[in-house]
């Protein structure tokens, strides 16, 4: 009976685990329907990113869908830089870990944009990408 006693707790550990499991697999399934209306998309704890042309839209994942979400146009970004733990780093170079932003200032006077990453290397990739992107909207416009 003692034995019995002392299993109930990790069997309310595993049944509290299969709950967060089966929660996390439904936000992605949500993400994936979510993400088929773009070009590219980004799904990690922190933030889905969805990019359709010059728009960039942003939020965090939830169980029924994406919540929070922003739109903006990348013709109206001046800059995008990669923060890692609130300082500016090089893309071609980021640290393999740290607390990851990209930040997009406006020039339009809107205050910046921060979309954060759990990993700085595939942050510095979008800001790359979506840098390419702006560039080929500029130019053209």
């Amino acid at each position: 009976m003692e034995r019995g006693l002392l299993w109930l707790p990790l069997l309310g550990v595993f049944i509290g685990l299969a709950w967060v499991g089966w929660r996390e697999y439904q936000k992605v399934a949500t993400y994936e329907l979510w993400a088929k209306d773009f070009e590219r998309a980004k799904y990690d704890v922190y933030a889905v990113i969805g990019q359709r042309g010059a728009e960039l839209t942003w939020g965090r994942p939830a169980l029924g869908a994406p919540v929070g979400l922003q739109t903006f146009s990348l013709l109206v970004v001046q800059d995008i830089q990669l923060l890692v733990n609130g300082q500016p780093v090089a893309t071609d170079d980021p640290p393999g870990s740290g607390k990851s932003v990209l930040e997009f200032a406006f020039n339009d006077g809107r205050s910046p944009a921060q979309i954060p990453f759990t990993d700085p290397q595939l942050a510095a990739k979008w800001a790359i990408a979506l840098r390419e992107v702006r560039q080929a909207l500029i130019l053209e416009h």
